[in-house]
Parts: C-alpha cells; structure tokens; sequence
C-alpha cells in the first residue's frame, strides 16, 4: 500500500451529469453557456466518442467499476430481478474505484447521487431499509466521506433524502439549490483531503440537468427568448456549428427531426413549449457555474495543475414525458415546508420554481442529442454519447480532439494507470472480477492511441456491438441494423441488407457477450418491472 500521506499522486475528480445530451455544452455547439466547462477542454483533451451505458443506473454501476453493467449487477435498474446480473445493487465481487484508491492511500469522496444501492422509491423513502444488504450506500463501497441523493432524481429546491455519510440530514429550503450544494459539500472535503496531507479522489455525480426543470429566475432570464425560435432552428445551428469546429466528420448528416417530434410551427403553445428548454438551459447554466466555483477554489489551494479533471454525462438526453400519471405519481409531491408541487408537465404552466415538477419532453431532447437518432434508454448513438473532457496540466501532454472511440468501463482503468495504483484482486475474501475495460491513458500523451477490444450494450432489449468502425444496432424487438461509423455515424444509411456476412459475424458476437454475462430476454423482465413499480410505461 502507498504511504498514506505521500501527496505525490495526482488528485482525480471524476465527474458524471445526468441526462445531458450530446450537444448540450458550449464546446459542443451548444447556445449555452458553459464557459468552464468549455474551458477544461480547450486546455485538455475532448473525446467525443466515449461510450456509456444507455441509461444512469448501468452507466453508473459501470463506471465504478470498471465492469459492464451486467458483470456489476445493474443489468437493468434498481429493481432485484433474482440473478446476479439483475440484482439492482453492485456485486460483492465488483470493486469500486474508490474502494482500491482507498486501500493505496486516496481519500475518496463522493458528493451528489449515488443510485446503485437497489430500489428506492422516493415518496416511501421513510421507510428505506439502508441496513439491508440490498441497498449499499457510498461508505460502505469505499467511500470515506458522502453527501447527496441514494435514489434517481429529487427536487432541487426540497430534496426528499439526503445524507451526509451515514445518516439523513434536515435540509433548510431557504435558499438551498441542490447543484449548489453539492459543489459546496464538494469542495469541503477537497479541504478535508488536503488538511490530512492525502490525494483526493472525488466522484462529483450532479443531478442536473435531470428533470425536474428547477432553476433560478436570474438564470432563466439568460434564456428566456432564446428558444422560441424552435426545436428545428435550435437543433440544425447546433449540428452547423460542431461541423465548423471539425468535431464531426462533415460527411455525416444531420438526423431526421424524431418522428414523434411534430415541427415547430405546428405547436399550438409555442410559449411553453420553449420554456421547458429554457429551464433546461438555465439548469446546465448553473452546473457550469458550479464547475466554476470548483475550479477556482483547486487554483486557490494550489491543487489545479495537479488534479485529473473527467467530466462527462450518464447517458444521451431524456425524452421521458413528465405525465402526471407517469414518474410523477413516484415522487413526493409536497415541499419541504409544506406546500403542494404541481406535478406533471401541464399545459401553460411555467416551469422552473420549486411548485413545479416538469420534464422537457423527447423534441428538445432530440436537440441535446444533436446530430443523432434516439435518447436514453436505447442504444443508437443519441442514447450512449457523450463528450468526454480530460484535463490534467501536469499529466496530459497534448491539446485537441480524440476521435477514438472508449467506454465508461474504461474510465476505472485509466484512473488507475494516472494515479500508479494497482487493481486489487480480492474484495474482502472473495476473489474480484476481472475488469473488463481498458485504459486509455496513453490517448493523454499518444496522438495514434486507439482501443482494439470490442464494445457492448444491452437495455431493455435494445443491444448493440461496435467493433472498430462496425456498429450492430438494434431496437427492442426489431431486425439488426449495420453502421459504418467512420462514413455515417449518425446512423442514416443501414448496411445490414447488403452486407449480412457481416450482421451474422457480429450478432454471435454479441450473443457469445450477452451469454457470458447474463442477459435475459427482456420480454420476461419487463413484466417483473412493471409490478414492482406500478406502472404500465417504463418510461414516462
């Protein structure tokens, strides 16, 4: 074990946003202002081929540790569906990023949402079992110090559950932002870390942007005419602006708008329609400026130059519908003070303030995910991309762009080789898995990095295998789809009819991967699902 106090080893922050899509930061082609995060890759490295895994609670699980989804327990969500590989909570044998820089002398820490401890429904969270084994929290998977959320989404303004480390604290609405607080808590124990003379790992796992749509009234004043020129508008200067800045190959095309997607000018609430976005905006808006509290406090403490930066999203951008008899009915619907939330996404009803309880809906989230087809939950590109940024002045040599194609599973692996630490192969007295990434450090020096190994996914039926510039797709319950993703990376022009030598040699493939890590159909899953959280649409 390295000496506890030797402050030689880098610092890493690792941090993953919720629900943002592809193009929703500045440096992406976005109209939002991100100036820090903007920052970050203009002085490192942005990837913008890093894989994750469809959806947050597999994206998470993997993540952690270095493992598909499946392999970590999380095949599906927090919902135990009697296997290993669908148990809803991380594996025994699956070690945790934190737990092997904890046992090399990193204090780790963990500030924002956790939602790999099992199922936790929010409106029953008083009677949450945290001592079961099923619902592990962060300090007892390797985590010194915790603050935040145990389960998927939560108000901004009135928080249902929070924790710091091990018990639930009382939160005082009167001007609490969730963000904000999480940066802040952040920061304290980057302070804690320092005082004791030990390298920090830290896991910053915001909220934002998922819904619901809360923000401040001075950061939706930045956009409050900003998107009422339309999804159309917005999405098509988006794609333009990416090609300008070479960060996609401009052979490839914009996608169709979504055919669930009306046009524009047909929306008989045009007014409303963009002020979902505009919450959406302010809420990533306020992220950035939480990443620039962040920074400057590393700077002023002398840390910066000495802290891997990882910044990137749990999946594309959500499409979910904020019905009121859809994930409404499963959140609490009242404010910490007592008064009543208007859940759902209501007609004319502004969103924003902490009454509200909205989403915003599949076409602004076929903005986020511009150029690409699909969103969370599915396994197109729009689904599993996001931007990765890396920055680390005293660890990557080189600026710009890595096209190259990586996944969260890689993320543990490379933390490990940039901090010199070594994978533990034992979790207590049992044996642990094998990791099933790859680093990717050597992308931090080596222009010619590339990553051999195939990569996977599997959600609710839809699956995928990409191998080099060979992409299988499929949708739940549809024929396989064939995609050159050096020529056509978003996914218009499907090869599987002229090249089925092809879709034969990857689909046993993917079935020699599903098979060995336990995928089921999710034809029998689904129903399993269904009941355990009362609903007919998984999805909103």
């Amino acid at each position: 074990m390295n000496d506890p106090a030797d402050t030689s080893q880098p610092n890493v922050i690792l941090v993953l946003v919720d629900d943002m899509g592809f193009s929703d930061i500045g440096i992406m082609g976005s109209e939002i202002a991100t100036p820090n995060i903007d920052a970050l890759a203009t002085n490192g490295l942005l990837f913008t081929s890093m894989y994750n895994g469809a959806r947050c609670c597999p994206t998470r699980a993997a993540l952690l540790t270095g493992l598909y989804s499946h392999n970590a327990g999380i095949g599906h969500m927090g919902t135990n569906l009697g296997t290993p590989a669908y148990q809803g909570f991380l594996r025994d044998d699956a070690l945790t990023v934190a737990e092997v820089l904890q046992a090399s002398g990193y204090r780790t820490l963990m500030s924002g949402k956790w939602h790999v401890g099992g199922d936790l429904h929010a409106n029953q969270s008083a009677f949450w079992d945290l001592d079961s084994p099923e619902h592990p929290t962060p300090r007892q998977r390797g985590f010194d110090h915790f603050y935040g959320t145990l389960d998927g989404a939560t108000s901004f303004f009135d928080p249902h559950y929070v924790m710091r480390n091990d018990k639930k604290i009382d939160i005082d609405p009167t001007g609490y932002y969730f963000t904000d607080a999480i940066t802040d808590e952040a920061i304290d124990m980057v302070d804690s870390a320092r005082a004791a003379s030990q390298p920090f790992f830290l896991y910053l796992a915001h909220t934002a942007p998922h819904w619901p749509l809360h923000a401040y009234e001075e950061d939706l004043a930045k956009y409050e005419s900003t998107y009422r020129v339309g999804w159309d508008t917005i999405r098509t200067a988006r794609h333009e602006e990416m090609q300008s800045r070479n960060l996609l190959e401009t052979r490839w095309g914009l996608s169709a708008r979504d055919s669930n997607a009306p046009p524009w000018e047909s929306m008989q609430h045009p007014e409303w329609e963009a002020s979902k976005m505009t919450a959406y905006a302010a809420m990533v808006d306020r992220l950035d400026q939480s990443m620039g509290r962040l920074i400057a406090h590393l700077k002023s403490i002398d840390a910066f130059d000495d802290t891997l930066i990882l910044f990137l999203s749990d999946n594309g951008g959500c499409a979910e519908f904020m019905a009121e008899d859809g994930w409404a009915i499963s959140m609490p619907d009242y404010t910490l003070d007592g008064q009543k939330m208007t859940m759902g996404n209501i007609t004319n009803l502004r969103p924003g303030d902490r009454l509200t309880y909205q989403s915003y809906d599949l076409p602004w989230a076929n903005v986020s995910n511009a150029p690409f087809r699909l969103f969370k939950h599915w396994v197109h590109e729009g689904g599993i991309s996001t931007p990765l940024i890396a920055h680390w002045p005293k660890g990557i040599e080189r600026r710009g762009v890595v096209h190259d194609p990586c996944h969260v599973i890689d993320l543990l692996p490379t933390i490990l080789d940039a901090t010199g630490t070594a994978m533990l192969t034992e979790r207590g007295d049992m044996a642990a898995q094998t990791l099933d990434g790859e680093s990717f450090a050597d992308a931090f020096l080596n222009p010619a990095w590339e990553r051999d190994a195939p990569l996977f996914w599997e959600h609710e039926g839809n699956a995928a295998v990409r191998v080099g510039d060979v992409k299988l797709v499929r949708e739940h319950g549809q024929p396989w789809e064939l995609y050159d993703m050096h020529e056509d990376r978003t996914e218009l022009h499907n090869l599987a009819g002229s090249d089925k030598p092809k879709v034969a040699e990857l689909s046993s493939h993917y079935d020699g991967w599903a098979a060995s890590v336990g995928v089921r159909e999710w034809d029998e899953l689904a129903p399993l699902v269904q009941a355990a959280w009362g609903m007919d649409d998984l999805h909103g």
